[in-house]
Formats: C-alpha cells, sequence, structure tokens
C-alpha cells in the first residue's frame, strides 16, 4: 500500500468520527433542551399564584424626620469679674438648684477696695450732712452744699459698685439644671465673660426637627407624635408638638418644629440621642388600595399583575402613601379587580396562572405543563 493510500484512509476516518460525534452532540442538546428548558413563561407553563382584591379603605398619612434630643433651655455660665478661682464645686452631671455655688474667684482684692470705699462713704456722709443743716441756716452757698451733696452720691455709688463686685465672686447657677460641661479648674485664672460652665434645664426634653412646607401645614401645635430612639430599639415614646416656629428656611423649604417628651421619658432619655419623629398628617377615606406585596418595580415605576382570564396582565399603577402593609393606589386600578400578591417576581405579561387560594402554599407548588396530570 502505497503513501498516498494510507494517507487517504486517514482521512475519511477522521470525517466519519467527526459526523458521528455532532450527531451525539445534537442528540444530548435536544435531550437536554426536552428536560431542561421552560421556565415560569415557556409556552404551555402555568404559574401557581396568590391573589387579593383591590379594596376601599381608609389610610393614614405620615411623614418621619430624625432629630437630636435636646434640653430645653441651655444656659453658658460665665465669669462677672477676672481673678484666680479659689474653688470649684461642682463636676459634669452634677444636678444643681437655682442659687446653688459652682465656683469661688479670689476677692481678697475687692474686699480692700470695699473697706476703701466704705471709709470714703462715711467721710462724705459726715460732711452732706453738716452741708444740710449749714445750708438750712444759710451758712454755706448752695454750691458748696451741692458739692458735699454730690461727693456723698458718688461715694455710695462707688460702695455699691465694689459690694456687686465681690458677689460676683461667688458663682451661682442661674436655673435648676444639670452641669453638661465645666471648663475651668480650681486654681485657673479667668478674665471677665470667661465660659466656667454649660448649665441644661433637663427638666423637658425637646426634639426640634424640621418639616417639609408641604406637610408642616396639617400639623398643629398639641398634636400627639410617637419617637423612636435608635438607643431603645424595641420601645416608642410618645410626645407632643410644643411649638412651631412661624418661619422656614427658604433654601431647604424646612419649618423647624419642637416636640417635647412625656415627663415620664425625661428620666431613661439623655440629650444627644437620635430621635425620628412620626408625625400623623391625617387620614383618607375610600381610597383604593392593595397589598405592598403586590407592587413590582421601583419607584416611579410601579405596576401590579392582575389576574384576567387565567393570564397575569400586567398593569402600570400610580402608587400613594403606604401604611401598615397596604399601598394606596391612585390611579391604574379598579375596586374588586384580583392582583397578584405572591409568585409574581419572575411573571411576564400575559403568563398562565393558576390562583392557589392559600398564600403559603403558593410557592412551593410546581409548576406543570397544561394538560398534564399528576404522575
Amino acid at each position: 500500500m502505497t503513501r498516498a493510500w494510507k494517507l487517504g484512509i486517514l482521512a475519511l476516518t477522521v470525517i466519519a468520527c467527526g459526523a458521528a460525534c455532532g450527531r451525539d452532540d445534537a442528540a444530548r442538546a435536544q435531550g437536554a433542551g426536552g428536560r431542561g428548558q421552560g421556565g415560569p413563561d415557556a409556552p404551555g407553563r402555568v404559574t401557581p399564584v396568590s391573589v387579593a382584591p383591590v379594596e376601599r379603605g381608609s389610610v393614614g398619612r405620615s411623614v418621619t424626620v430624625s432629630g437630636v434630643v435636646e434640653p430645653i433651655r441651655i444656659v453658658g455660665v460665665n465669669s462677672q469679674i477676672s481673678g484666680a478661682l479659689l474653688a470649684v464645686l461642682v463636676e459634669e452631671g452634677n444636678v444643681v438648684r437655682k442659687g446653688g455655688v459652682l465656683a469661688r474667684v479670689d476677692d481678697r482684692e475687692l474686699q480692700a477696695q470695699l473697706e476703701a470705699a466704705e471709709a470714703s462713704y462715711q467721710v462724705t456722709q459726715a460732711a452732706y450732712e453738716r452741708a444740710q443743716q449749714l445750708r438750712d441756716r444759710k451758712v454755706i452757698t448752695l454750691p458748696e452744699y451741692e458739692r458735699d451733696r454730690t461727693a456723698f452720691a458718688a461715694a455710695k455709688a462707688q460702695l455699691e459698685q465694689v459690694r456687686t463686685r465681690i458677689a460676683y465672686a461667688t458663682v451661682t447657677a442661674p436655673i435648676d439644671g444639670v452641669i453638661t460641661e465645666k471648663r475651668v479648674e480650681a486654681g485657673d485664672v479667668v478674665a471677665p465673660q470667661t465660659r466656667l460652665f454649660t448649665l441644661a434645664d433637663v427638666s423637658t426634653l425637646v426634639v426640634r426637627v424640621g418639616v417639609s412646607e408641604l406637610d408642616v401645614v396639617a400639623v398643629n401645635v398639641g398634636d400627639p407624635v410617637v419617637l423612636a430612639l435608635d438607643a431603645f430599639p424595641d420601645r416608642s415614646f410618645r410626645g407632643r408638638v410644643r411649638r412651631i416656629f412661624p418661619t422656614g428656611d427658604p433654601t431647604t423649604r424646612l419649618v423647624p418644629v419642637e416636640v417635647a417628651l412625656r415627663p415620664q421619658d425625661a428620666d431613661d432619655v439623655r440629650p444627644g440621642f437620635l430621635a425620628r419623629v412620626t408625625f400623623a398628617l391625617g387620614t383618607r377615606q375610600g381610597v383604593l388600595l392593595v397589598p405592598a406585596s403586590a407592587l413590582v418595580g421601583g419607584a416611579g415605576s410601579e405596576s401590579v399583575f392582575v389576574v384576567e382570564d387565567g393570564r397575569a396582565i400586567r398593569r402600570t399603577v400610580t402608587a400613594g402613601v403606604t401604611s401598615e402593609g397596604r399601598v394606596e393606589i391612585v390611579a391604574g386600578l379598579q375596586a374588586g379587580e384580583q392582583v397578584i400578591v405572591a409568585g409574581n417576581n419572575m411573571l411576564r405579561d400575559g403568563a398562565a396562572v393558576r390562583v392557589i387560594e392559600d398564600d403559603a402554599t403558593a410557592p412551593a407548588e410546581p409548576a406543570t405543563r397544561a394538560g398534564e396530570g399528576a404522575a
């Protein structure tokens, strides 16, 4: 056998093997397609779903905004005179009463000035009283009398000024409250108007939040509100609208609203906690409602599937307020229509569906071909 014949036989063998492999691959592909292809929307496929009717009812409109818990008043306590602090008697967290001593400033120099002022007062007082007697007897002239009277008045004013400055050497609390900040220690030298302490009135705790101008018109002073605090995730707090500020921010269009917590909650809540305040803005009656699970699509492109003649028909809707697991439908549906609430995640418009009465069984039901029975 020549070399040419051998090469020809080898080529024919390769071609035959390739054809046989191609037929096997096609057969396997066909068999796999017959068994594995065909999702819920394949021809002849029926998807089990659960439905709920579109109902008319009432929906409560609300808005939730965040704010920080604050004392109703915060007062800065400053030094009125200069000098060294002899004593600082409070720390952060101390509860103080109005008039309670917070610190003392060295007043020895002022005490010396007081003695000088008292001596001057006594001298000018005696001179004035003598001038009065002499004036009554017309011994001295009116200008001489006025000179002694003016000197006495100036000495009296000087004495009162020194006494007032000595009183400032004892720093006292202007209100009842809690010390939230202490900026000085004993031995520090302070100047007039130096901030020494910050005092907070925690008898009433408030949350100041910004409410949109579109919503604040439905809020009134005295309205009850619900507050949620991150520090107490399993507890809700109650409060009331204490005041609504007269003007809003022209840039953000937000109006400040102050909410006061109930006194019984003030012991557990601390200033600085983050709070989420929910305002009830009223209830609308006779609106169309569907379960929230009926909606598919993102915000601004919401739609639902309506069951018509055994098929899922996609319907674009306009959603409104969501409340307690139900969504208001402003447009796109009519009362009594059946919307799919379970099994709608993978549906396509026009897909064949079978309604399952029990919502819990819908996801577990296998999809079957039309006309097939149980194996």
